[in-house]
């Protein structure tokens, strides 16, 4: 079979891809081995690829690749989330460009949109997966809004509403004035914001007195419900039992006492305004004062903004702060840094908003989840610093706002049939809630009088149910598929959806299950540039992954991508690495092509192949042993690189040199039997992370049908280690370096046989002497009892090699480097042995240090007296 000169990715991943899929290696169902699961992290239904997505994407797929050739049945769930905030903000945007307002469409009509425009880019995402060579059981594909997950989702949400664990109130929450929805308390960041403190005056009524607060949001002032003064506070016993006029409203308040105002901050005076700050609604409540709420959904002014209404809380800010100064009644402005929340998914500044929503009780869903991970370790986090945040973020949990107020999503099946804030009934259907109505009215209700919740549930509420609804856990628990795949082995994901996610999972997994849902936890690093910076599109530093793909291939990528990713520490990206990825393929493709070049003969094996196979298993054991302890701690860059050395230095630098034949030679049968036996372990062990060129060599090798394809074929088998081996070839490459790094200073052309002898001072082994003598060429090679006159020598240990001189070599110019160099050595020396014989030093560093600066010192004195030892023979 004619092998391409240059290895082909395009053509190559196009071919193998088609034909995995065509023979359903992917497709999993249960049988009598032992499964190993993954869920993938969904991605949002509006999403294409990004830098984040391959990364994690990669690294699924090299844990499902390597669990299938050892054997389990592996199962790769695919899937994507229906993403309501960021699909229907896609979905409003468009509609916005036909000339269309969500609020001209029936809830019907506008769902009609949404399901339209998620049937067109829904799959994107998934389709540019399987050009990265994603091994994902397509047939199981599902989305968070498939009929049978939208009956998890519902059933869920009746279940713990009956378990009195969901209910409705009227809660300050985090309202989304761009989205136009409440978010929970994991959707907002806190950015430290540069802002002002505006000092300002309100009028005592009944006096010419004044009082000053402090705040950095002045337009709130018009929905003043008091001014509130710490009792204990001297400065203000004058103002008990009085009252405050709000500028511009003119409206009376309250001066109320309360221990909460610091006297530090301010003045000391603390304005009240229950319905938009979360500690004020708490004092509002013990104080009972009025709530008024001057903002409308998008955080424009309402008809409690006076002259105001209708503008954009950040328009009205500075408008009203020179109505203020002009009024005579703003002191001063500060510059103030402060946290201010904002909207993870539209970056605007989060609003706190008294609504009537939808909670989830949090204190009993975190028990057994805080339990599994951090007392039982039933699940393990990697790496493990991870369960501080975990345990600080359970250990501070409120209850989940789980309702938004959106449309596309999962409705709430809760129906109104009253006015009342609890008149309604949590049901599976209409006609279920009309019954369920009737019951508790002890009336008759109609199917027509009720009107289901117009709201959606948040995203994360069916998400947090993926490891069980893919398999139908929910509808039916005790299904085959869920009892043979559940609890899942491996969740990939990146750290900053440890709560929205990873955590909710656990809660569910226990609630619904009362069992985890996965083994182990592996937290990717954030992907970033070289700069450190996120990538992202905004910022231009964030490359196309099919681009990426087309210049390096997919292997190139997945290569690049590895070996910039050490286990839970941030990716630092560059295209560099991508090329490295490519140069590997290529290095792996050309060594494969000198193989298949080699013509094969029915002669006797040399010693020097004997040893060199010896030598290459032992390697490969010993590497196969540190890949294996890499996956044990999910250190997946250092099993690559562990792979990329074995492959690169030691079988194609090494090994094929030491069994090639000579020019235009054959090479012996039972050499090459072995050599095509351990190509195809390292396919086998290289096949994760390179799943198409180790695919490509391998079907090259010899003709194979679909049964004997290497995706499925069996992962190398651990054996022990021959350490002796791999110590005595370390030792004698060493010396096959040294004698071709002196045939290269000297230009002795390595065509040229020489002369080595070695006074063997540390008598070790002679194995691989027939190995040093092919590689380094050598005519001679022979143990000697004492040092060679006139020759060229160098040390290994306690070895000394001695080259005799030749007529080619510059006795006078040998001379002058040797001696600039022993001169080097010389003052080398001296400032180590300076180091050392000051006492200071040596009392105050550490051991390790004192050992270092030991060990240079002799390792300098062992050099001299090798230089002068040359010096002399010449």
């Amino acid at each position: 079979m004619s092998l391409a000169s240059k290895y082909n990715p395009k053509e190559t991943e196009t071919k193998w891809y088609n034909y995995w899929m065509e023979n359903n290696y992917f497709h999993s169902t249960p049988n009598d081995k032992k499964p190993y699961t993954i869920v993938i992290p969904p991605p949002n239904v509006t999403g294409v690829l990004h830098m984040g997505h391959m990364l994690n994407n990669t690294i699924q797929d090299v844990l499902i690749r390597r669990a299938r050739l050892k054997g389990f049945n592996a199962c790769w769930v695919p899937g994507t989330d229906h993403a309501s905030i960021a699909t229907e903000a896609k979905v409003v945007a468009k509609l916005k460009e036909e000339g269309i307002e969500k609020t001209d469409l029936t809830r019907d009509d506008f769902l009609k949109h949404a399901w339209n425009w998620t049937h067109k880019h829904g799959g994107i995402i998934l389709e540019q997966l399987k050009k990265l060579g994603a091994s994902c059981d397509w047939e199981r594909t599902k989305f968070t809004m498939d009929e049978t997950m939208s009956e998890s989702v519902t059933k869920v949400f009746i279940d713990l509403y009956n378990k009195g664990l969901i209910y409705r109130g009227y809660r300050m929450v985090n309202w989304d004035p761009s989205a136009k929805t409440t978010l929970s308390d994991e959707e907002v960041i806190f950015e430290e914001k540069p802002g002002n403190l505006y000092y300002v005056n309100y009028k005592i009524e009944g006096t010419n007195g004044v009082l000053t607060i402090a705040t950095t949001r002045p337009e709130t002032i018009l929905g003043d419900s008091a001014i509130c003064i710490n009792p204990n506070d001297k400065r203000f016993t004058h103002l008990k039992g009085k009252k405050a006029i709000v500028p511009i409203a003119n409206r009376v308040i309250p001066i109320i006492e309360d221990e909460y105002v610091d006297v530090e901050f301010g003045t000391g005076c603390l304005k009240v305004t229950p319905a938009h700050d979360p500690n004020d609604k708490i004092l509002g409540e013990k104080h009972q004062l009025e709530v008024i709420d001057i903002f409308n959904d998008d955080a424009s002014l309402n008809s409690y903004g006076l002259h105001y209404q209708g503008k954009d809380r950040f328009v009205v800010r500075k408008e009203i702060t020179k109505e203020l100064e002009t009024i005579g009644a703003l002191v001063k402005v500060e510059p103030y840094m402060h946290k201010v929340g904002t909207s993870e998914r539209t970056k605007v500044d989060i609003e706190p908003k008294i609504s009537a929503q939808w909670f989830l009780k949090m204190e009993d869903l975190v028990k057994p989840a805080l339990k599994a991970v951090l007392e039982d370790e039933e699940i393990k986090f990697f790496p493990k610093h991870y369960n501080n945040t975990y345990r600080h973020w359970l250990e501070n949990i409120r209850d989940w706002n789980i309702s938004r107020q959106l449309w596309w999503g999962h409705q709430i099946p809760a129906y109104f049939y009253g006015d009342g804030v609890n008149d309604f009934v949590v049901a599976n259907s209409k006609e279920e809630a009309a019954k369920l109505a009737s019951e508790k009215l002890g009336k008759p209700v109609s199917i027509e009088s009720i009107q289901q919740d117009p709201d959606a549930l948040d995203t994360w509420f069916s998400s947090w149910l993926w490891p069980i609804s893919v398999f139908d856990g929910i509808n039916h628990p005790n299904n085959k598929e869920i009892e043979y795949y559940y609890p899942t082995n491996d969740l990939v994901t990146g750290p900053d959806i440890i709560f929205f996610w990873v955590a909710r999972m656990i809660f569910a997994g226990y609630e619904f299950r009362n069992e985890k849902p996965f083994s182990n936890v592996y937290f990717t690093g954030i992907v970033r540039d070289s700069k450190r910076r996120k990538m992202s599109k905004s910022l231009g530093n964030s490359p196309d992954p099919i681009e990426l793909m087309e210049k390096y291939g997919a292997d190139g990528v997945r290569v690049g991508m590895l070996l910039s990713s050490a286990a839970g520490n941030d990716l630092l990206f560059e295209e560099d690495l991508c090329a490295q990825g490519r140069n590997f393929s290529n290095k792996i493709w050309n060594s494969f092509r000198l193989i298949k070049g080699w013509e094969v003969a029915d002669i006797p094996q040399p010693e020097s192949a004997k040893i060199a196979i010896a030598w290459y298993k032992a390697k490969f054991q010993k590497v196969l042993k540190e890949v294996e302890s890499s996956f044990e701690q999910y250190r997946i860059s250092e099993a690559l690189m562990s792979i990329y050395k074995l492959i690169w230095d030691d079988f194609s630098s090494w090994f094929l040199e030491m069994i090639k034949p000579a020019y235009q030679q054959p090479i012996d049968s039972k050499t090459f039997k072995a050599v095509i036996e351990l190509l195809e372990n390292n396919l086998k062990v290289l096949h994760p992370f390179m799943p198409f060129i180790s695919e490509e060599i391998w079907q090259n090798i010899e003709s194979r049908n679909p049964s004997e394809a290497l995706i499925i074929a069996a992962y190398p088998k651990l054996n022990s280690v021959d350490e002796t081996l791999v110590g005595e070839f370390n030792f004698a490459s060493e010396v096959i370096s040294e004698i071709r790094a002196i045939r290269k200073e000297k230009n002795i052309s390595f065509k040229d046989k020489i002369e080595v002898f070695v006074l063997n001072n540390e008598n070790t082994s002679q194995n691989f002497d027939a190995i040093i003598q092919k590689m380094g060429n050598l005519s001679k090679f022979e143990i000697v009892s004492k040092k060679i006159e006139s020759a060229l020598s160098f040390r290994v240990k306690a070895n000394e090699y001695f080259i005799p001189i030749n007529s080619t070599i510059d006795v006078e110019e040998e001379k002058a480097k040797l001696t600039e160099e022993l001169k080097y050595t010389e003052g080398f020396l001296k400032s180590v042995q300076k180091k050392l014989s000051n006492e200071r030093f040596v009392n105050n560093a550490p051991e390790q240090v004192i050992l270092n600066e030991r060990k240079k010192e002799a390792d300098a004195l062992a050099k001299m007296e090798t230089l002068k030892a040359s010096l002399k023979s010449l």
